[in-house]
This record gives structure tokens, sequence and C-alpha cells, in this order.
């Protein structure tokens, strides 16, 4: 297994020369170039490929003995079991040699959406979380997810911040912590569901395609739970992109995927917004500069929404 690389991801070039050539014979044209887009806190190699016929696709590829290649499995097999029309690029095959596997899936040709205020991304992307949860995920899409466990439940930081509060931990956090930790705690118990659940809803995540519109990309963390998830997720990018607390509060109380389940939501988004106080803390992990930085700014907008959404309000006994 090569050297991790102290910040990106793996290069193309750093792919074994027998994988290279048998993703080359397989999509039968050679690879020409090699473009990491930016975003993204994995190290695998995650790289959209020219061919010599000008056509592109794009490869995530990792040693066998990587963690992200049964990532990257999972992902390649959630791709091919979502029902038609779901937000989601063409999975195109799988490809292993030399102790690696690749996997391969249809280029999409645009930028990551713009969740801006003035831009018209953030109204489709909701509008795409409505259609992708109003309805059980197809048995298919079940089975492909049956096998690899949610780690959506096991979300959580208030407790362990409850018990030794850091000293630069906000007032909005540090006035609540017991109720912070007492929703957590509850979110266990709502965790499981029956609809498709992408489980990393960020801008780098997805793809404003020239042709498609915003698509989903990056589905290692699929899995099946309650329909609020992937919407209280995307509601903190939202803040950081610029919207309004107060504005993006109202759109979580309204979205059909949170409205019918608001003591879900609430739960969801507490464990989830512990888990980035707590994981904030953390030391960087190898080839993730980025990630403590991001999560400092995403807790710290789930901690302003959290707020609006408990004034006035006792955590709840379960």
């Amino acid at each position: 297994m090569p050297v991790l690389p102290t910040s990106g991801r793996l290069r193309w070039t750093d792919v074994p020369a027998l994988l290279r050539a048998r993703l080359e014979d397989a999509l039968g044209s050679p690879v020409t170039d090699a473009l990491t887009p930016p975003g993204g806190f994995g190290h695998q190699l995650a790289a959209a490929l020219t061919l010599a016929d000008g056509r592109r696709v794009f490869a995530k590829a990792a040693p066998d003995d990587d963690p992200l290649t049964d990532a990257n499995v999972h992902e390649a097999a959630v791709l091919g079991s979502l029902p038609p029309g779901a937000p989601a690029p063409d999975l195109l095959g799988i490809h292993c040699a030399a102790d690696w596997t690749a996997v391969v899936i249809a280029h999409l040709d645009g930028p990551h959406p713009d969740f801006s205020p003035p831009s018209a991304d953030t109204e489709q992307t909701w509008a795409l979380l409505d259609k992708l949860t109003s309805s059980p995920a197809p048995a298919s899409y079940a089975a492909a997810v049956s096998t690899t466990p949610s780690t959506t439940a096991a979300l959580h930081g208030w407790d362990e911040l409850l018990s030794d509060p850091p000293t630069d931990l906000a007032p909005a956090a540090r006035d609540r912590l017991e109720q912070l930790a007492e929703l957590e705690a509850a979110w266990p118990a709502f965790a499981h569901g029956d609809r498709i659940v992408h489980g990393d809803l960020r801008a780098d995540n997805m793809v404003r395609d020239h042709h498609l519109g915003v698509t989903f990309v990056d589905w290692a963390h699929a899995t099946t739970g309650p329909a609020c998830i992937d919407a209280a997720s995307l509601a903190p990018q939202l803040i950081l992109a610029g919207h309004a607390p107060a504005d993006v509060a109202r759109l979580l109380r309204d979205h059909p995927a949170t409205a019918s389940s608001p003591e879900t939501t609430t739960a969801f988004l507490a464990a989830l917004t512990g888990h980035w106080h707590r994981n904030a803390r953390q030391p960087a992990p190898p080839g993730a500069p980025g990630l403590r930085p991001y999560q400092h700014r995403a807790a710290a907008a789930g901690l302003t929404l959290l707020s609006y959404r408990l004034k006035g309000q006792r955590a709840p006994r379960f």
C-alpha cells in the first residue's frame, strides 16, 4: 500500500500499472489526463479521467486493504440499485487488479451547485430531497445497503462534552449542554426508517450537470433511515453558504421531509452537531487537512439552527 499523502488525494500515477492497464482496456481507450476536483476529505484516488477518444469518466480507487475500498464498493452497489430518475450518476463498472479496486462512474459535466441566497440551486436541491424521500426505498436499494451498517445512529458528541466541557465551547452550547445531550441520547431510537438516505450531503458532494441539473455524488454513506436526515444535514450548509439562519430554520420547519417528524429532526440535528463539535477538536486525520476546520464551521451553523428550534422548549423525555 502506498504511503498516504499528508494532504490531498492519491494520484493516477499512484495506481498500480496493472490496474491502470485494466481500466484502459475496459474503457477502450488510454487515459490521457486525470484531474482531481476540489473538495472532499478522503485520501483515495478520486479523479475525472480524460480518454484519448475524448470521453471522460470518473474513477475512485484504493488498495483492497484500505477502508475506503469497502466504501467505494458500497457506493457502486448503491448506484446500481437506485430508482429511475434518482439524482445520481450511472455506474460504469468495478475493476480489480494488483490488490486494488477501482469503481468507474459516469462523468458529470458542471460545477458544484451554488447554495448562496440568489442561486436557484438551493430550491432545486430541496425539491430533489422531497422527491427522493417521499416514498419508501425500493427493494433493490434496501438490499444493497442492508449489509453495511448505518453510522448515523451512532452520531454523538454532547455526551462527552457534557462530562468535560472544553474552555472554547460557545456559550449557546454551554448553556444548553444537558438539553443537547438529552436530545442526542434520544436520536438512536428515531434513527431507523425506510427512506433513501444519501448520508453526506454537501455542495462538494453534488454536481450541477449541464444536462441533468443538480446531481448527488459520493454515495459511500448511503443507507436507509427517516426522511429528515439529508435535509437536516444540508441545512447547516446553507448557513455556511450565506443564507440567514432564520430563513434556513423556516426551510427546515416547512420541508416535507422534516415537517412530518419535527422531534426526529431535532434529535438528529442535535446528534450531528454534537458529532461535529466533538470531532472538530480531534487531531486532523492523514490526507484530510481541511476536515477539522470544516467541522468547526459546520458545528457553529448547526448549533445556530438548534437554538432556533429549541427556543422556549425543554428537551422532551423519551
